[in-house]
């Protein structure tokens, strides 16, 4: 795996050089938009109404609308001479816990790695945050954005996660919806925390799976075998009118599952036990 972007992190008076990898990978399927007539690929044609023409990518400019109608144009030249403090280097500028960064503001999770020269101080900085039990927050200017980052152990090296900022996060109030009266009874309280704790269980993220991409690839599998695809109705959720009785049957079927895996664990009896014993 080769690195996205190489540099510095500065942790005070330490510079420590850093390749930064991809930490995660999409898995979406990704469809191409055919012609349905004759199946062929559609073209993206990048096209000027006013001089009615296909537009060549060396003619092409970035421009920001700011009036309707109105742009300034900017080259990439401009763009590369911005005199940002961050560039080519993520400076640490403070520490915090990790239970204080609500997850809405994790964006993307990169490997830091040492570069050549930086194995110690970069042990260095990942022991300290372990043992303080803190992430370090810095800024990291990269792909053409000044990121907000959080930087933590992870395993046997470190994670930085783009964060986003705060005036990124929608304000909550904007959703009407979410304002709800409702007086719930202590009942319904008491056996909707009984159902949660019964369904509590280490998060193992290997046990789930993406169920929509498996089934859409066997889907995909079996039409280019020339199968045909039997049609499903999406089955969908009773509506609740009764809310303790749904939590009632809720608690029940979660005890169930538990006993389940209880039962097949448990040692069958032999062929010939059985046999002895019927005699």
């Amino acid at each position: 795996m080769r690195p996205i972007w190489k540099g510095y992190l500065t942790f005070g008076l330490v510079t420590i050089p850093v390749k930064l990898y991809p930490a995660t990978e999409e898995k979406d399927i990704h469809f191409r938009l055919l012609h349905q007539s004759c199946g062929t690929p559609i073209k993206n044609i990048r096209y000027c109404p006013a001089c009615d023409r296909e537009v060549p990518w060396e003619e092409i400019i970035r421009g920001y609308e700011f009036v309707r109608g109105q742009f300034v144009t900017l080259t990439q030249e401009e763009l590369a001479s911005l005199p940002l403090e961050n560039s080519g280097a993520v400076h640490i500028l403070s520490f915090a816990g990790l239970e204080e960064i609500d997850p809405i503001y994790f964006d993307k999770s990169y490997y830091l790695s040492p570069d050549e020269g930086g194995g110690k101080a970069y042990v260095l900085l990942q022991e300290a945050l372990r043992d303080t039990k803190r992430v370090a927050i810095g800024k990291l200017t990269f792909r053409e954005k000044d990121h907000l980052v959080a930087i933590r152990p992870y395993k046997q090296g470190l994670l930085l996660s783009t964060l986003y900022y705060n005036d990124e996060i929608r304000d909550i109030d904007q959703i009407p919806e979410m304002a709800v009266e409702a007086t719930v009874h202590p009942n319904e309280r008491r056996m909707a925390i009984q159902l949660i704790e019964s369904l509590t269980e280490p998060f193992r993220p290997e046990s789930y799976t993406d169920q929509y991409r498996e089934a859409l690839l066997q889907m995909i599998q079996s039409k280019a075998e020339g199968m045909k695809i039997p049609a499903r109705e999406a089955k969908r959720p009773e509506k609740v009118v009764d809310l303790m009785e749904a939590l009632r049957r809720s608690l029940e079927q979660a005890r169930r599952s538990k006993e389940v895996p209880k039962l097949a664990r448990q040692p069958q009896p032999k062929a010939g036990a059985m046999r002895e014993r019927h005699r």
